[in-house]
């Protein structure tokens, strides 16, 4: 398949220099000869009875897919891929003589597949969508529906350029296609967005492949050496469990792929690493920042990928966030955000907070998860105090 920064013009097949001039042609007719002639046409091509108004109609959407499949692979397409596109969509077609049977399936797929990845593309998951949520209707079944996208992929195009990120997008289409029964589809639905329908799945069996094609997608993407965190972030929705309309199914399972794009650091709460505090004002009293403005960690983060992970900071203010405190009976207290080194915990005066304590940290997303951490400052915001504290070992 070429390339689409290939130098060389893609050559049409001949049947298309004859369309060429038969199109420029029927654009001097008017409409009612144009509409007999395209009637006959159809009849000796595809062996379909339209009607003058029909062949008309299908003769302008045909080239308009044209149009827009060229547009889209950035290539020129033929006459024929377009029209066995459209008819097929239509349930009209019938074999056409023009073609073999073969180079028929094989331009039905080149219509229907992402040219980069060889996914199929969104156009397609609309259509494998509303089948698979019918017939999951019709038979009680469930079906997840996972959305998917690659972390921090712009970052990858900007210091490595788009070439890399190409083969960041094969990797991520290689390893869902590794990663999938024969009975689920896997579809490139955007730029660096994919998508997956796994019929008879639950959330568990969900859950089981989003992580699968994570773990296989990191280490595909290892061998690159990329200074930037990859990853790909997840969320699923299931039918009939979280809805039971494609829209709802969409809606849900995004908003759990941006609950996880908040969250996703915080899987370094279990590789503690203390971070280092930051010195009080002299003007403030011991062990209290002296005002809102204040900030843990150094002023500016570290240039390189890997410092700038671990100061990275995910904000979970507005979530259901909480960490629950293991050595203050029946007391929890909000979680603000969460890094590599540390996290911030909101609490109503600084008495609440020991110098050293254990807890467990409940983050959208992932499981609980048990740490221990050493209180390292405390600022007043507001009518409540923010507590930062370091993981310890």
């Amino acid at each position: 398949m070429p390339n689409p920064g290939d130098s060389t013009p893609t050559q049409l097949p001949a049947e298309d220099a004859f369309l060429g001039l038969l199109i420029e042609t029927l654009d001097n007719l008017d409409r009612s000869a144009r509409g007999q002639f395209l009637q006959r046409f159809f009849k000796t091509v595809t062996q379909l009875e339209l009607t003058d108004t029909q062949s008309l109609d299908y003769w302008e959407q045909i080239l308009a897919r044209r149009a827009e499949l060229s547009e889209s692979m950035g290539k020129p397409i033929s006459f024929k891929t377009a029209m066995v596109d459209v008819l097929a969509s239509s349930n009209y077609l019938r074999v056409p003589i023009l073609m073999e049977y073969e180079e028929l399936k094989k331009l039905q797929i080149n219509a229907a597949t992402d040219p980069l990845t060889g996914l199929y593309n969104r156009r397609l998951f609309e259509e494998y969508f509303e089948k698979e949520l019918n017939r999951a209707r019709r038979y009680g079944q469930s079906l997840a529906l996972v959305i998917l996208d690659l972390h921090r992929f712009k970052e990858v195009n900007d210091h490595y350029g788009h070439l890399q990120g190409d083969k960041l997008l094969q990797a991520a289409a290689s390893t869902l296609l590794k990663s999938l029964r024969t009975s689920d589809y896997a579809f490139r639905i955007g730029g660096d967005e994919f998508a997956l329908l796994l019929p008879q799945s639950d959330a568990e069996q969900a859950a089981t492949i989003s992580r699968r094609v994570r773990t296989i997608y990191a280490s595909a993407t290892e061998p690159m050496r990329l200074d930037v965190g990859l990853d790909l972030d997840y969320g699923f929705a299931v039918f009939p469990h979280d809805g039971d309309q494609k829209e709802v199914l969409i809606r849900v399972a995004d908003e759990r792929l941006y609950q996880l794009k908040l969250s996703t650091r915080a899987h370094a709460a279990q590789e503690p690493e203390p971070a280092p505090p930051a010195a009080p004002s002299p003007t403030a009293a011991p062990g209290i920042a002296p005002g809102p403005e204040r900030t843990e960690g150094p002023p500016a983060p570290p240039k390189t990928g890997a410092e700038r992970r671990r100061w990275e900071r995910v904000l979970l203010a507005g979530t259901r966030a909480y960490a629950l405190l293991s050595d203050v009976p029946e007391r929890t207290a909000r979680v603000l955000d969460l890094g590599y080194g540390g996290v911030a915990l909101q609490a109503d005066s600084p008495e609440e907070m020991p110098a050293s304590f254990h807890a467990v940290l409940h983050v959208p997303i992932l499981p609980p998860v048990r740490v221990s951490l050493q209180r390292v400052y405390l600022q007043r915001e507001g009518m409540k105090m923010r507590v930062g504290c370091a993981f310890v070992s």
